[in-house]
Protein backbone atom coordinates (compact mmCIF):
# COMPACT_ATOMS: atom_id res chain seq x y z
CA UNK A 1 0.00 0.00 0.00
CA UNK A 2 1.31 3.59 -0.64
CA UNK A 3 1.71 6.28 1.73
CA UNK A 4 -0.57 8.68 2.52
CA UNK A 5 -0.85 11.88 3.66
CA UNK A 6 -1.02 12.16 7.98
CA UNK A 7 0.76 8.62 7.73
CA UNK A 8 4.30 8.37 9.30
CA UNK A 9 7.42 7.74 7.42
CA UNK A 10 7.83 4.00 7.65
CA UNK A 11 11.63 2.78 9.69
CA UNK A 12 14.42 1.98 7.24
CA UNK A 13 18.09 2.91 7.25
CA UNK A 14 20.09 4.64 4.16
CA UNK A 15 23.84 4.82 3.69
CA UNK A 16 25.48 7.79 3.30
CA UNK A 17 29.45 8.47 2.00
CA UNK A 18 30.58 10.89 5.40
CA UNK A 19 33.89 9.43 6.33
CA UNK A 20 33.32 6.15 4.81
CA UNK A 21 29.62 4.85 4.38
CA UNK A 22 27.46 5.87 7.82
CA UNK A 23 23.86 4.44 8.60
CA UNK A 24 21.01 6.90 8.76
CA UNK A 25 17.80 6.38 10.02
CA UNK A 26 14.42 7.78 9.22
CA UNK A 27 14.38 9.29 12.83
CA UNK A 28 18.15 11.06 12.10
CA UNK A 29 16.94 12.65 8.77
CA UNK A 30 12.93 13.47 9.79
CA UNK A 31 12.34 13.79 13.34
CA UNK A 32 11.86 17.03 14.93
CA UNK A 33 12.61 18.63 11.15
CA UNK A 34 10.30 20.03 8.28
CA UNK A 35 11.55 17.77 5.41
CA UNK A 36 10.93 17.64 1.84
CA UNK A 37 12.65 14.15 0.71
CA UNK A 38 12.16 13.68 -3.48
CA UNK A 39 12.84 10.30 -4.66
CA UNK A 40 14.30 9.66 -8.00
CA UNK A 41 14.66 6.02 -10.23
CA UNK A 42 18.23 6.75 -10.29
CA UNK A 43 21.25 8.63 -9.87
CA UNK A 44 23.11 9.83 -13.53
CA UNK A 45 19.89 9.03 -15.48
CA UNK A 46 18.78 11.64 -18.00
CA UNK A 47 15.11 13.51 -16.15
CA UNK A 48 17.05 12.76 -12.76
CA UNK A 49 20.05 14.39 -13.65
CA UNK A 50 19.35 17.29 -16.28
CA UNK A 51 15.62 18.28 -14.64
CA UNK A 52 15.21 16.73 -11.15
CA UNK A 53 17.80 17.18 -8.30
CA UNK A 54 19.33 20.47 -10.40
CA UNK A 55 15.77 22.06 -9.42
CA UNK A 56 16.18 20.82 -6.01
CA UNK A 57 20.17 22.23 -5.85
CA UNK A 58 19.15 25.59 -7.64
CA UNK A 59 16.35 26.00 -4.92
CA UNK A 60 18.04 24.51 -1.61
CA UNK A 61 17.80 28.06 -0.12
CA UNK A 62 14.67 29.09 -0.84
CA UNK A 63 14.19 26.11 0.99
CA UNK A 64 16.18 26.56 3.63
CA UNK A 65 14.58 30.03 4.10
CA UNK A 66 11.54 28.14 4.85
CA UNK A 67 13.44 25.97 7.46
CA UNK A 68 12.68 23.17 5.58
CA UNK A 69 15.67 20.29 4.99
CA UNK A 70 16.34 18.57 1.38
CA UNK A 71 17.24 15.55 1.16
CA UNK A 72 17.10 13.00 -2.62
CA UNK A 73 16.61 9.16 -2.32
CA UNK A 74 17.46 6.90 -4.99
CA UNK A 75 18.00 3.02 -4.70
CA UNK A 76 21.67 3.17 -5.57
CA UNK A 77 24.72 3.08 -3.46
CA UNK A 78 26.18 5.33 -1.33
CA UNK A 79 29.68 5.55 -3.61
CA UNK A 80 26.92 6.60 -6.50
CA UNK A 81 25.23 9.07 -4.56
CA UNK A 82 28.06 10.94 -3.42
CA UNK A 83 30.03 10.74 -7.25
CA UNK A 84 25.99 12.10 -8.66
CA UNK A 85 26.18 15.10 -5.54
CA UNK A 86 29.72 15.94 -6.12
CA UNK A 87 28.53 16.26 -10.71
CA UNK A 88 25.78 17.81 -9.57
CA UNK A 89 27.13 20.28 -7.04
CA UNK A 90 24.86 19.35 -4.06
CA UNK A 91 25.39 22.07 -1.75
CA UNK A 92 26.13 21.40 1.57
CA UNK A 93 23.22 19.94 4.00
CA UNK A 94 21.56 18.21 1.23
CA UNK A 95 21.43 14.86 2.04
CA UNK A 96 21.87 12.19 -0.88
CA UNK A 97 20.25 8.99 0.51
CA UNK A 98 21.39 5.85 -0.76
CA UNK A 99 18.38 2.99 -0.39
CA UNK A 100 20.37 0.19 -2.00
CA UNK A 101 18.23 -2.39 -1.53
CA UNK A 102 15.28 -0.76 -2.01
CA UNK A 103 13.79 -1.73 1.12
CA UNK A 104 12.35 1.92 1.62
CA UNK A 105 10.86 2.61 -1.44
CA UNK A 106 9.16 -0.75 -1.41
CA UNK A 107 7.98 0.54 2.58
CA UNK A 108 6.58 3.37 1.11
CA UNK A 109 4.61 1.44 -1.64
CA UNK A 110 6.83 3.48 -4.21
CA UNK A 111 9.08 1.04 -6.01
CA UNK A 112 8.93 0.82 -9.62
CA UNK A 113 9.70 -2.35 -11.11
CA UNK A 114 12.38 -1.65 -13.64
CA UNK A 115 13.97 -5.25 -14.84
CA UNK A 116 13.22 -4.84 -18.36
CA UNK A 117 15.27 -2.03 -18.61
CA UNK A 118 18.17 -3.91 -16.82
CA UNK A 119 17.63 -1.65 -13.50
CA UNK A 120 16.51 -4.01 -11.35
CA UNK A 121 13.61 -2.55 -8.70
CA UNK A 122 13.66 1.40 -8.42
CA UNK A 123 11.74 4.04 -6.73
CA UNK A 124 8.93 6.01 -8.64
CA UNK A 125 9.75 9.70 -9.05
CA UNK A 126 8.13 11.46 -5.92
CA UNK A 127 8.41 14.22 -3.57
CA UNK A 128 7.19 14.54 0.07
CA UNK A 129 6.99 16.92 2.50
CA UNK A 130 7.35 15.76 6.55
CA UNK A 131 6.62 17.22 9.84
CA UNK A 132 8.37 15.46 12.65
CA UNK A 133 7.88 12.76 10.32
CA UNK A 134 4.79 12.78 8.98
CA UNK A 135 3.52 13.16 5.64
CA UNK A 136 1.78 16.80 4.93
CA UNK A 137 1.78 17.07 1.06
CA UNK A 138 2.85 13.96 -0.99
CA UNK A 139 3.10 14.82 -5.05
CA UNK A 140 3.84 11.08 -7.07
CA UNK A 141 4.26 10.75 -10.69
CA UNK A 142 2.85 9.20 -13.43
CA UNK A 143 4.94 7.10 -15.29
CA UNK A 144 7.49 8.99 -17.63
CA UNK A 145 6.11 11.95 -16.22
CA UNK A 146 8.00 15.18 -14.77
CA UNK A 147 5.54 17.74 -12.91
CA UNK A 148 4.76 17.56 -9.62
CA UNK A 149 7.37 16.40 -8.13
CA UNK A 150 9.56 19.16 -8.69
CA UNK A 151 10.96 21.65 -6.73
CA UNK A 152 9.19 24.35 -7.69
CA UNK A 153 5.86 22.19 -7.30
CA UNK A 154 6.90 21.14 -4.06
CA UNK A 155 7.71 25.18 -3.27
CA UNK A 156 4.34 26.11 -4.17
CA UNK A 157 2.55 23.20 -1.99
CA UNK A 158 4.14 24.23 1.13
Amino acid sequence: MTIQIGDRIPDATFAVLRDGVQQVTTDDVFMDRKVVLFGVPGAFTPTCSEKHLPGFVAHHESFRKRGVEVACMSVNDAFVMKAWADQQHVPDGMLMLADGNGEFAKALGLELDSRRFGMGVRSKRFALYAEDGVVKVLHVEAPGEFRVSSAEAMLAAI
